[in-house]
């Protein structure tokens, strides 16, 4: 006999009708994109793992004001990708040394990873340098590879303003670039 697993609204439900436990599930499912979005925009694996940790809180307390139980997937990564916006908002504009230094462990060519380090530190001060909106724009676009359907989605905004805030984003990301090379 073949487990039938719950659908997120099922889930949710369960939540509110008091199975704490229930919540799990939704951490499981979806914690792995979480982080990886909170990763992409810190740079910081530790950061990373503090906002998303932080979002499911948030998440958890606020659950019932999710209004598309089927969608609690989306509804909880506008919670990270908004505490990531404020976080990137709120901290100094240098580059996150902190993933340079990881990029660099367990290395057995030294020397490649340096000079790989040193562009991952340019492109990193660079996507600093962008407004929290553009940098989360261009992270949805062209590192997670997401949709323009998609991103607009989560970001609450209509395709033409994605695309032309990803225009942007780009444009200065080569302008930014071009001053370091």
């Amino acid at each position: 006999m073949t487990k039938v697993e719950r659908t997120d609204a099922q889930v949710v439900r369960d939540v509110l009708d008091g199975d704490r436990d229930a919540y799990r599930l939704l951490v499981r499912r979806y914690g792995d994109t979480l982080h990886g979005h909170a990763l992409r925009m810190t740079g910081s694996p530790d950061e990373a793992a503090d906002l998303v940790q932080r979002a499911l809180v948030k998440g958890f307390r606020k659950l019932g004001s999710c209004k598309d139980p089927e969608r609690v997937g989306a509804w909880l990564f506008r919670i990270v990708a908004n505490m990531c916006k404020d976080h990137v908002r709120g901290r100094r504009k240098d580059v996150s040394l902190t993933a340079v230094a990881g990029a660099l462990r367990g290395s057995s060519n030294p020397e490649a990873d340096l000079e790989g380090a040193e562009i991952r530190q340019k492109i990193w001060g660079a996507l600093d340098a962008l407004t929290p909106e553009q940098k989360e724009a261009f992270v949805l676009k062209h590192v997670e590879g997401r949709t323009y359907e998609e991103i607009a989605a989560v970001m609450n905004t209509s395709v033409a303003s994605l695309k032309m805030r990803v225009h942007r984003a780009r444009e200065a990301l080569r302008g930014l670039l071009e001053e370091y090379a």
